[in-house]
């Protein structure tokens, strides 16, 4: 047990030995950025994977989880190859030509995602569209900074908020096929569901009536009535 233990130490001292070597940190950098990658990538999937599957999709609870897993999965593999393939050729290109210059990220960063965001699913077109919308806010800022357009007098953002939600809400009521899915179904939830109901079973308490509900909620609008009363005598008495 002593001997395992101390063998234990010897290899972390010498791990901890080769990552203190100048001559292998940007090889070291790739792999810890494929790890971040893939960690980062499962903070972000698993928790959004989690509401919108619970709140939109139907299945049974292990069709619901593997569907969770399977997104968390995907993004944290996608994030974490497209680091390792940024980095690298981002280390291969500085040793070739002895530095970087601002092109040499872009032209990386377009192979990375040629090879790993290129497949066109669900998956991927939300990371493309988070990113569009931070890169046309990004450019905005820049073309300020460089001088290309006037320092806006007043604040443009409630302009581009009255423009953004004027264009998603057309699209939603007349085009509703161009938006992706899980922005549809989110809309359809907050402004076609909330057109419908039959009694107050489906109107506070679920957003779609089901047999099983209304029957499930039937027996508790007597209890419902005599706790009111009794709350309303109670206010009377004080």
């Amino acid at each position: 047990m002593a001997g395992s233990s101390e063998a234990l130490r010897a290899l972390l001292r010498a791990a901890n030995a080769l990552l203190q070597q100048r001559r292998y940190r940007a090889a070291l950098s790739v792999l810890k950025g494929f790890r971040n990658g893939a960690v980062y990538g499962a903070k972000i999937r698993a928790p959004h994977a989690l509401v919108m599957t619970f709140l939109f999709k139907s299945g049974s609870l292990r069709e619901k989880l593997k569907l969770i897993a399977l997104a968390t999965y995907t993004h944290s593999r996608n994030l974490a190859y497209f680091v390792f393939i940024y980095k690298g050729l981002m280390a291969l290109q500085s040793r070739l030509l002895g530095g970087n210059i601002p092109f040499h990220s872009f032209l990386a960063a377009c192979i990375g995602g040629w090879l790993v965001f290129g497949e066109n699913n669900p998956i991927n077109s939300q990371i493309i569209m988070y990113l569009l919308s931070r890169i046309l806010f990004g450019l905005s800022r820049l073309a300020v900074k460089k001088g290309c357009i006037p320092q806006p007098k007043h604040d443009p953002f409630p302009l581009v908020a009255a423009l953004v939600w004027g264009t998603v809400l057309w699209l939603f009521e007349y085009h509703r096929e161009t938006l992706q899915p899980s922005l549809q179904s989110s809309m359809t939830y907050l402004y076609d569901d909330s057109n419908v109901w039959h009694d107050i079973s489906d109107f506070l308490i679920y957003n779609k009536r089901t047999d099983s509900k209304t029957i499930l909620f039937v027996p508790f609008i007597p209890l419902i009535s005599k706790r009111l009363c009794a709350l309303g005598l109670c206010c009377i008495l004080r």
